[in-house]
């Protein structure tokens, strides 16, 4: 790809699945891309690949992606801000499956926690897919130190990138994703560790294994390497989550056990219909509003009006704030699909902030 010194300018560090589908993706948008991993081989074949343009410390860039273990994440982070041969507005995120450790690690304004709740049974360099987070939801979680433009900066292009933002906050997120993804991925392993097991004794068993089991069992094939640091930072949640599950696999026993068939059915009807209710990729609605509200300059703002849209589930579709010139105060603007302004719009009344609503053609 044939770049330009005008080309908007990224790093990514960690060349691996995601950091390689990044790659990808911004150079398909334009970006000029400069990446590096603790894996040189990594990198290089990341370059032969078209996931970067370059590889090296990409000290001019304006956004960069930590792609590294959750264990390293903030770290790298910190070096990054802390570093005086780089711009003084670079912007930071990252794609851990952990927030809360590393949030409260890096805790910069210019520090945007992120996760992509997307990926793939392909692991490593060779499995990078530009179109990975097309579709998929992609959880920034700003706090109440996060600068409102680094926010909308990350937003802006992770939207780019066809993911639908979500913004949580960091324990939150840890709370939720050891329910929907931590666990999970425990379980496929754990099955498909006794599967295998099984076929030692009988050979036929693995033959057998039909669409269900490999649904089931897909994600099992992931990168087993990520899991130690996202098991040991977000532990408590993982746990809880698999006592619940211990203990509905023990009500499940008992009655089979006893065969209660009414249970039993009820039980799976019941999931049945949760499973054929589970919400599908956002899309971006034909109409879409803006809501311009003056605020006060100064922290926490901006995670105050996402947790808000969280709590009503709203998606807010793109956000910018500009600072006025005249004072401690500016006017943030939040894109959301025109059947639920109104409501975020009386929401933020009722917090004591005016609030305007303009519906966009």
């Amino acid at each position: 790809m044939t770049t330009t010194t005008s080309a908007r300018r990224a790093l990514v560090v960690g060349t691996g699945l995601i950091g390689g589908s990044l790659g990808r993706a911004l150079r398909a948008r334009g970006w000029h891309v400069t990446g590096h991993d603790a894996e040189p081989t990594s990198a290089r074949r990341a370059l032969e690949l078209g996931a970067l343009d370059a590889v090296g410390p990409g000290v001019d860039a304006e956004l960069a992606f930590v792609a590294t273990p959750a264990g390293h994440a903030a770290a790298v982070a910190r070096r990054l801000l802390e570093d005086p041969t780089r711009p003084p507005e670079l912007v930071v995120t990252d794609v851990s499956g952990v927030k809360a450790p590393v949030v409260g690690a890096v805790a910069h304004p210019r520090f945007v926690g992120g996760h992509p709740m997307a990926g793939s049974e392909q692991s490593g360099i060779e499995g990078a897919d530009p179109e990975l987070f097309v579709g998929a939801t992609w959880v920034l979680t700003p706090t109440a130190d996060t600068d409102p433009a680094a926010y909308a900066t990350v937003a802006g292009v992770v939207a780019s990138l066809g993911a639908d933002v979500a913004a949580l906050s960091p324990e939150d997120h840890d709370r939720l994703v050891a329910v929907v993804s931590h666990v999970p991925h425990l379980v496929a392993a754990t099955l498909m560790n006794a599967a295998a097991d099984g076929a030692r004794a009988d050979g036929a068993l693995l033959r057998l294994a039909a669409g269900g089991f490999r649904d089931m069992t897909r994600v099992a094939a992931g990168q087993p390497d990520i899991w130690g640091d996202i098991c040991a930072e977000n532990a408590q949640a993982i746990v809880a989550g698999l006592d619940r599950l211990l203990a509905d696999l023990a009500e499940l026993r008992a009655k089979v056990a006893g065969a209660d068939r009414a249970g039993l059915l009820e039980l799976l009807r019941r999931a049945s219909a949760a499973r054929r209710a589970l919400p599908a990729g956002a899309t971006r609605p034909d109409r879409l509003a803006e809501l311009r509200v003056p605020v006060p300059d100064r922290q926490g703002v901006l995670a105050e009006f996402t947790s808000l849209a969280r709590d009503l589930d709203i998606n807010i579709y793109d956000l910018t704030i500009a600072h006025s010139a005249e004072g401690p105060r500016g006017v943030l603007t939040l894109l959301v699909g025109e059947d639920h302004a109104d409501r975020l719009r009386t929401a933020i009344e009722d917090r004591g902030h005016p609030c305007t609503v303009t519906t966009l053609t």
